[in-house]
């Protein structure tokens, strides 16, 4: 029989969430319990040595947070009674069978109690380790697929994916799977297991060379950007995503799998309250910076679109998708979550608005100063940014009679041609280079590397589809369900309004420190 409640759903639910210490878990268990006080209980996985460890992960990263001031406020005295009833913290880690949750009583009843699993674990960093992303990024989502079968009465596992998942797709992205085997350049022959086996064979090769730790994690870090290139994805994050996704749609058997493709995930945007937010978070990396003075330049098309989508709306989708798909066996519904198609905004709109709220709302630095921004000045191709590096940073510090001419005369790398010039100069002056030389490299490599990562994103050229979620949206609707506070529509946003009032004030509050 069809609900016609959302809130009547989640009464009486057992909920498992992974990941329970992120961002967007964080988001919606807090939602979960202030909207529907009456569920039965939300179990929050987090990584941690034992019970006590995650107890105070839970109490420290999680209830202690601002954003559960509202339900505290709702709750009042009864608060910690409210939380000890219904918040269960798991130690586990999804990279394990059965999730590593060593308390057989405690994993008998989650088998016995659990209606709904959101598998919210994950590895969001673009040059993360190969082993470190394929083991919880993918090998972690079949883990909670195993486990999900053993659940006696599950009604669905929600998978949170990205959207990145398309890679440097161009155009109309449309809302289809990544079958066992696919890839972006069309390349035969990936197989998830081969992948785990050369990872185990190269660690294997560098512990037999005695290898330092450091060496391991630069050699695990470049090993998965090559894997992911290899395949045609850009970055190990996204490609280890795509491979989580192939594992659930060809092994999912009869479990209700919903597979959620967020965007890039800002503050929230109405609840608990506007602007809530944790941790650097993609684009506001670029927003600290140029809000503390120190980006003088950027590189990326002024005129590309930046899809967004506020932290509470996704919630709130993997909320009403577990709903409609509970209990419906059959090919998996992918959803991806954005703002894109229905209500865009571009880099030039974002970055005048960053310009006009620190205008008026410097940054006081640590001397009690204001910091002054000024527009920054856009670079628009890879070429203009080599050439501004060069000019700015390196040229200073060249030998007198090296000509500039040198450094642009080449059509190659240029950088890479003024690091030699001054590894020379840096040996015929006995090393009074040394200091000024090893830092500057150090730093332009590291700034070259993650341009390099950033690169497809930074000239993106792709709309992300959401006719399934628009057809979610219309559901709801038409189902009588409570759209108002399961709300997930971006064209609800200002975003102007948003970035100006709600989500930067909210940065420099929360984040900037």
């Amino acid at each position: 029989m069809e609900l016609d409640s959302i809130l009547k759903f989640l009464e009486n639910k057992a909920i498992l969430v992974t990941g329970g210490a992120g961002f967007l878990a964080k988001i919606f268990a807090e939602k979960v319990l202030r909207s529907q006080p009456n569920v039965k209980k939300v179990y929050l996985l987090l990584r941690a040595a034992d019970n006590k460890s995650a107890s105070l992960r839970l109490q420290n990263e999680v209830i202690g947070k601002d954003l559960f001031k509202v339900v505290k406020q709702k709750m009042g005295a009864n608060f910690n009674t409210f939380i000890q009833e219904k918040v269960t913290v798991v130690a586990g880690d999804i990279t394990c069978a059965d999730l590593a949750i060593n308390e057989s009583k405690l994993k008998e009843e989650l088998w016995r109690d659990i209606d709904v699993i959101v598998n919210l674990a994950a590895t969001t960093n673009f040059d993360e380790r190969y082993d470190a992303s394929l083991y919880l990024n993918t090998f972690g989502a079949k883990h909670v697929l195993d486990f999900a079968k053993k659940c006696k009465h599950l009604g669905v596992l929600v998978q949170v994916s990205t959207a990145y998942v398309s890679g440097e797709t161009a155009g109309l992205v449309k809302e289809s799977p990544y079958f066992m085997g696919d890839t972006l350049n069309g390349r035969p022959g990936l197989d998830i297991e081969a992948e785990k086996k050369l990872v185990e064979d190269r660690l294997a090769e560098l512990q037999a060379e005695g290898a330092t730790a450091d060496t391991i994690k630069l050699s695990m870090r470049d090993m998965g950007l090559e894997r992911a290139r290899h395949w045609g994805w850009p970055n190990v994050y996204v490609f280890t995503k795509a491979l989580g996704e192939m594992v659930l749609l060809h092994e999912k058997g009869d479990i209700p799998v919903v597979i959620i493709r967020p965007t890039i995930v800002t503050s929230t945007y109405k609840e608990p309250f506007p602007g809530w937010v944790e941790g650097i978070r993609t684009i506001d990396s670029l927003a600290v910076a140029y809000g503390k003075g120190r980006l003088p330049c950027f590189v990326g098309d002024p005129n590309s679109i930046v899809d967004v989508i506020p932290a509470d709306m996704v919630a709130n989708s993997i909320i009403v998708a577990a709903m409609i798909h509970a209990n419906q066996p059959g090919n998996p519904r992918i959803y991806q979550v954005g703002s894109s198609v229905r209500n865009p905004t571009s880099l030039t709109t974002l970055h005048e608005v960053a310009y006009q709220y620190f205008r008026r709302h410097p940054w006081i630095n640590k001397d009690g100063k204001p910091v002054i921004v000024s527009h920054v000045r856009v670079l628009g191709s890879m070429a203009s940014f080599k050439r501004y590096l060069t000019l700015h940073y390196l040229l200073p510090l060249k030998v007198p009679h090296l000509s500039p001419k040198l450094c642009f005369d080449q059509t190659r790398y240029n950088v890479l041609y003024m690091t030699m010039a001054l590894e020379i100069a840096n040996i015929a002056f006995c090393q009074s280079f040394k200091g000024t030389f090893l830092e500057l490299s150090r730093k332009i490599n590291h700034v070259m590397r993650l341009i390099e990562i950033y690169r497809p994103y930074l000239f993106f050229k792709g709309l992300y589809d959401d006719s399934n979620t628009e057809k979610l949206r219309m559901a709801a609707k038409d189902r009588g369900l409570e759209t108002d506070i399961f709300y997930f529509d971006p064209k609800a946003v200002n975003w102007e309004d948003y970035f100006m009032n709600t989500h930067l004030p909210c940065l420099v509050k929360y984040v900037f420190k």
